[in-house]
């Protein structure tokens, strides 16, 4: 009897649970699940909005908490943290995989860079656009300095048509082309930053409106208020009139719902649509350990196809010149 008692006692000793390790499974989930009710319904305010463009290095890590939950057996851990999993892998991963077609009209190459107030090897640029043959380039943070420096180089020669705005400092812009440009101009944020455009006469397309993009930067709480006005007021797509493609650092990722907000009215960011619209175009800036973000983008109308987007460097700035292969449609 006394060793029948002995069994029955220990029994439920070996099925009882650490609260300690329960607990841990609910510590390592709740961070992912407040992100996505963040995250999803566009909810970043003040530091969030920063914290926001980190989403996909989120999403990654939450795989975490649901290995150790099954692994431990902690069932409603495990259930909260798959549905994080699943809710941010779903947000970020449609961006790694291609979803785009040509629509058979004529090739057009645009480019991007960031010239962190002129620091850009301007070299490097001119490169670019020769070995790639680039039909438009947009640059921001445009100076004096870089655009005679571009002149010296023979960019002149490349891409003979322009809309410069070149300042001291950061709040310069341009357009180059290779393509005639008309209705030409430059558009002032409220943070400062200039925005060049014009319309392209491409042979055998349509009428493009292309600009260089450049919202200020949310880099401060103060800053803000002028980042989702400059955001707010980038010109929508127009789907059932021209054609439109905005090309530059954006300052956000599309993890910000004012920039997802931009996209739904017509848009399609290139590097997502061929599969890499995770690739990193920003960061680390001043050594600081900030993993890369993907600020730089090219929006495109979604009437025009998309065959390729590549990510170079680009010495003496913080960011990486992005470059879309798109195929317009036919006139």
């Amino acid at each position: 009897m006394s060793v029948e008692t002995t069994e029955k006692s220990t029994a439920p000793v070996a099925r009882r649970r650490s609260p300690a390790l329960t607990w841990l499974c609910w510590l390592l989930a709740a961070p992912g699940l407040l992100w996505a009710l963040i995250r999803l319904p566009g909810l970043e305010r003040g530091p969030l909005v920063q914290l926001v463009a980190f989403t996909p290095y989120v999403a990654g890590w939450a795989l975490a908490p649901l290995v150790l939950a099954v692994a431990l057996r902690r069932r409603w851990p495990a259930v909260t943290a798959g549905v994080v999993a699943l809710t941010l892998i779903g947000a970020v991963a449609p961006r790694a995989l291609p979803d785009s077609a040509a629509t058979g009209g004529p090739p057009l190459r645009v480019a991007t860079a960031n010239m962190l107030a002129g620091e850009g090897d301007a070299a490097t640029v001119v490169g670019l656009v020769r070995t790639h043959r680039v039909d438009v380039l947009a640059l921001q943070e445009f100076t004096p300095q870089t655009q005679a420096e571009l002149d010296r180089l023979g960019l002149a020669e490349l891409l003979p048509h322009r809309q410069l705005n070149a300042e001291v400092g950061t709040t310069g812009s341009a357009l180059y082309t290779r393509f005639p440009l008309t209705d030409t101009g430059i558009r002032r944020n409220a943070g400062g930053f200039t925005q060049a455009y014009g319309t392209l006469a491409v042979p055998g397309a349509p009428p493009v409106r292309v600009e260089s993009a450049h919202p200020m930067a949310p880099h401060a709480l103060s800053t803000l208020p002028d980042w989702w006005a400059d955001l707010r007021a980038q010109p929508a797509a127009t789907p059932h009139g021209g054609l439109r493609i905005l090309a530059g650092d954006f300052n956000s990722t599309l993890d910000h719902a004012v920039l997802r907000r931009l996209l739904g009215t017509g848009y399609v960011d290139a590097a997502a649509a061929v599969g890499q619209g995770l690739v990193g175009t920003w960061g680390p800036y001043d050594g600081d350990l900030i993993p890369p973000v993907t600020i730089d983008h090219v929006l495109v109308d979604r009437r025009i196809g998309v065959s390729g987007v590549s990510v170079h460097p680009l010495p003496g700035s913080d960011h990486r010149p992005v470059l879309a292969e798109l195929t317009l449609p036919r006139s």
